[in-house]
């Protein structure tokens, strides 16, 4: 299994979607803690963990938070999650918690399933800059 230190959590996320791939790019600016790792669901490091977890990615193709040795989360709770994180007027989203989970996973599913049609989809996952390279598992 790939070492991940212990205070990091890891987003893994569709690495050919452009809204996923903006995305991340923003929770690296907001990531002011340094909590976060990245790898695409594409990746080697993310088929690793996906497969460590025994998540189908065929079923489940969304955004994972994985906190190793302590739990995973996917779609709506694992995006509240992350921006949760962040603080500041990120703080406001704790307001949809109020959602049930069903819910807010529909409206998520809904928007997964037009992401490729609404934002549209690369050739292939994209590579990290020199400087957030170091952000990113692969």
């Amino acid at each position: 299994m790939i070492d991940i230190p212990k205070n990091k959590k890891v987003i893994l996320f569709d690495g050919v979607c452009n809204l996923c791939n903006n995305s991340v790019i923003k929770a690296i600016k907001y990531d002011k803690k340094e909590t976060f790792l990245f790898a695409s669901l594409q990746s080697d490091s993310g088929k690793e963990i996906t497969n460590y977890l025994g998540i189908n990615t065929a079923k489940i193709d969304s955004i994972i938070l994985y906190e190793p040795n302590v739990s995973y989360d996917v779609k709506s709770t694992a995006a509240l999650k992350v921006m949760n994180d962040f603080g500041g007027i990120w703080n406001l989203t704790k307001l949809l918690w109020v959602f049930p989970e069903g819910f807010r996973n529909f409206v998520y599913d809904y928007i997964a399933k037009n992401r490729y049609v609404w934002f549209g989809k690369k050739e292939s996952c994209m590579i990290p800059t020199p400087e957030l390279k170091a952000k990113f598992l692969d």
